[in-house]
């Protein structure tokens, strides 16, 4: 037995889990230990098994056996991505607190935290803080903040995995380095699920010289994968329409459990999957509830506290319940459709069998039937255990101009010390002095461009401390301090009072009075819009579902490989997976009419049809890395030949239409899929500048540089994009060597291009075999491509006729084998 179970304080918590027959994990007990020895460090456990306590307990622990160290006030800072988390864990922690006997107090500052609360808070600090990001920041952004900090022992962060590759993740080091330099003996402390690149994840979160640590946890989350089989095998799928026709199996499941989460990928896909349950099984009424961010906070709150006391049967979910709220009444969850990448896909599961030993059970309802190749992917990865890498986010100058009005805005700082403290962080380690120089001018003066608008000149220098004098400044500052970017959201209120939620601006302004659409599992009528308020009455009958602009996700690559390779398995006549197994005619044709690519094949189709001539490829890169492949093969055949293409895309495949014949065969595709030249070709196939300048919006609103709210208001979407317009043309013309205009190319090539994604994208394919075949009619993979630039095209129409009449076409031809 080691000194530390020896020591009071670990009797005490031994005890305590004793009462309630518990032991602890060995990641926890490790956890402790380590802490007690002034360890920072990060903890990686499955969901369910308590990663949570590892970090609180050791914490409370160390008091026990040292409650002379302590002083009154904030000794831990709990900082968490998601509001709803923060709520959950601090009802947790006080519930333990009370247990074991401490007079701690737990308090929680957020966006959802009352303003008298607050105040309280900023009297006397909880023992306890839980705040997200941004709350943090808006503390560093009060006068006299360091007062708050100056007895505080530990910086826990949760959930790191979620923000280690986001801006957010950014905010948090600047965050976490801002207070080692008010208290050098803090401990750092990250919580995370696996991913691929722990040790860079350790490595970003604490940079600095302490002694640290990474604590895995030896236990595993069993996890049962389940297909939800249509009763036959659509031979031509279409994305979107089978996931609604599976309702009829999906309510058994629901059913049968306990507490089911129903996940979607957008917000558009809940409304929609919510009328569908009700409209098969109408005694649900009552006993399910739909979550998303556009919901009502006291709605949204409403649910998480039925769904934890298990009085909803189930709740229609989007990425808003994606991590780890603790729900123990759930023991289900549904996919429906694509998880996208297989660390989504595991951290939806564990949503379900949340205590340590239970199976985490998930269903995954296809929308169309080649989504069941997905299964078997997830469920190869899950074996190999598998999971991606978040890279981590660097040189965001943006982030690092608000931080730096922050300080101003709150205590205000020295250069030299400040820009010491942000050396150490990882996201800024590479800044150089030139650059450091450039954010100064450009704070202060507004850079080269800017000197002449008075706007731009925020912060003032007295006897060497940069600073914020006026009111008004920092007063926007303040209510624009943040990374998140959303577009423009509208209030929905009833006519009569009452607020339901928000609208994305885009989607509102194609609707006219007495049109009418669904929010929040409710039809309403469009009575006026005012300002950025959407007044409604209740409606009936059909309405539209709102579409969010963020709600394509990518596919990962690691998805992508492992999709190929179960293609490719789909091949051999012995394969016991079921999920292959069911598709066997839809493969069968495919290799029928044309060819399935093995693991190490590329296959493009050629298909002439009475519209036109069609180029379908099958890169499986996800539909970001086909939107800019489809661009750069446009590019790179029109040097053969004059032609006009439109494009669709999904995550398997791209397709390039044209009403004239595209010039194609072995040699030509060999050509136009080399990597050589790959970036100037696609700098030349796309308008870099016009993504720039799109992307500049977000960097002008994080920098300040263009405010989205103010008092009583928020800027449209429209009066935004103007002004960054404005912003943006100014710097083209005069200073593209600032280092905001310059952030906006970095990242259309780092996140909308992914360039080293691309890169090695063409590096496969170059290696691979590629196959190409010719064919009269769409095969089961072009198929559902074609259906998405269907959806892209107007006519009058209904998609579901157009679709069944290509399908019966394509059926009837006969196949020419190819070459």
């Amino acid at each position: 037995m080691t000194d530390f179970q020896n020591s009071e304080g670990y009797k005490i918590i031994q005890n305590w889990l004793g009462e309630k027959s518990f032991s602890p994990f060995e990641f926890q007990l490790k956890t402790w230990e380590k802490y007690s020895r002034n360890y920072s460090g990060m903890v990686i456990a499955p969901t369910g098994f308590g990663k949570t306590y590892s970090v609180f307990l050791a914490v409370i622990t160390d008091f026990l056996n040292h409650p002379e160290q302590y002083k009154d006030g904030l000794k831990l800072l709990w900082v968490s991505p998601l509001r709803a988390l923060a709520k959950d864990i601090a009802k947790a922690m006080t519930e333990v607190i009370a247990e074991i006997g401490l007079d701690w107090t737990v308090g929680v500052r957020n966006g959802d935290t009352p303003q008298a609360e607050k105040a309280r808070q900023v009297k006397k600090m909880p023992d306890i803080l839980l705040v997200t990001p941004e709350t943090l920041h808006l503390l560093l952004a009060q006068k006299n903040h360091q007062r708050y900090f100056k007895n505080l022992k530990c910086v826990a962060v949760d959930e790191w995995h979620e923000l280690l590759a986001s801006k957010r993740g950014v905010l948090v080091e600047l965050g976490v380095s801002r207070l080692l330099s008010y208290q050098k003996k803090i401990k750092i402390w990250g919580i995370t699920a696996t991913i691929g690149n722990l040790d860079e994840a350790l490595e970003v979160l604490i940079p600095y010289d302490l002694k640290k640590t990474k604590i895995v946890a030896k236990e595993k989350k069993k996890i049962e994968i389940l297909p939800v089989f249509p009763d036959e095998v659509e031979i031509l799928p279409w994305a979107g329409h089978l996931g609604g026709k599976l309702v009829d199996k999906v309510v058994p499941i629901i059913l049968e459990s306990k507490t089911t989460i129903v996940f979607t990928n957008t917000r558009s896909q809940a409304e929609m999957w919510y009328q569908l349950l009700l409209s098969y099984y109408p005694d649900f009424a009552g006993q399910i509830a739909i979550h998303h961010s556009s919901i009502d906070k006291d709605l949204r709150i409403w649910i998480e506290e039925n769904l934890s006391s298990g009085y909803l049967k189930a709740v229609v979910s989007t990425s808003s319940l994606d991590l780890g709220v603790d729900f123990k009444p759930v023991d289900t969850v549904i996919q429906v459709g694509s998880a996208k990448g297989v660390a989504r896909f595991l951290q939806r599961a564990g949503r379900s069998g949340h205590s340590p030993f239970e199976t985490s059970k998930v269903y995954f309802v296809p929308t169309h039937s080649l989504e069941l190749i997905e299964v078997a992917a997830l469920k190869e990865a899950v074996k190999q255990n598998v999971i991606e890498p978040r890279i981590p986010t660097v040189l965001t100058f943006d982030v690092l101009v608000q931080y730096l009005v922050t300080l101003a805005v709150g205590e205000g700082f020295e250069p030299l010390e400040t820009f010491k403290q942000i050396k150490k962080t990882f996201a800024f380690n590479l800044i150089t002095n030139e650059e450091w120089i450039s954010l100064l001018q450009f704070i202060t003066v507004g850079g080269g461009a800017f000197k002449n608008y008075e706007e731009f000149h925020k912060v003032v220098i007295e006897d060497g401390i940069y600073k914020v004098t006026s009111r008004r400044i920092a007063m926007l500052h303040r209510m624009n301090i943040g990374v998140i970017v959303s577009d423009a959201m509208l209030k929905v209120r009833f006519i009569s009072g009452g607020y339901i939620g928000m609208i994305e601006e885009y989607f509102i302004t194609k609707l006219n009075k007495d049109d009418k659409f669904i929010l929040a599992g409710r039809v309403l009528e469009v009575v006026q819009i005012k300002e950025m308020t959407v007044y409604v009455k209740g409606g009936k009958g059909k309405a539209r579902v709102p579409s969010y602009l963020g709600g394509r996700l990518p596919m990962s690559s690691y998805l992508g490989q492992f999709l190929r390779l179960k293609l490719s398995d789909s091949l051999t006549a012995k394969t016991s997976e079921k999920e292959l197994k069911f598709l066997h005619p839809l493969l069968a044709s495919q290799s029928e009419r044309s060819h399935i690519p093995k693991s190490d094949e590329f296959l493009a189709e050629s298909i002439h049809t009475r519209e036109g001539y069609h180029l379908f490829m099958y890169p499986f890169e996800g539909r970001l890395i086909h939107e800019v492949m489809s661009a750069l093969m446009a590019f790179r055949l029109s040097k053969f030949e004059q032609l006009s293409f439109s494009m669709a895309m999904n995550d398997y495949g791209f397709e390039l239409f044209s009403a004239k014949e595209i010039p194609i065969d072995d040699g030509i595709l060999a050509e136009i899929l080399s990597k050589e030249n790959l970036i100037q070709d696609v700098l030349s196939s796309i308008n870099a500048t016009e993504m720039a300048r799109r992307k500049f919006r977000d960097i002008a609103v994080i920098s300040g540089m263009v405010m989205q709210n103010y008092p009583g208001q928020q800027k449209n979407n429209k009066s935004l994009q103007s002004s960054a317009g404005l912003a943006f043309n100014v710097l083209e013309e005069h200073n593209p060597e600032n280092l905001l205009y310059k952030q906006a190319f970095t990242e259309v090539f780092n996140q909308q291009i992914d360039e080293a994604r691309l890169y090695e994208a063409f590096e496969r394919i170059e290696k691979s075999k590629i196959i190409l075949k010719f064919a009269n009619a769409f095969t089961p993979l072009s198929f559902p491509i074609k259906v998405d630039s269907l959806r892209q095209s107007m006519s009058n129409e209904d998609l579901g006729d157009r679709i069944r009449r290509l399908q019966e076409a394509s059926m009837k031809k006969k196949f020419k084998k190819g070459k």
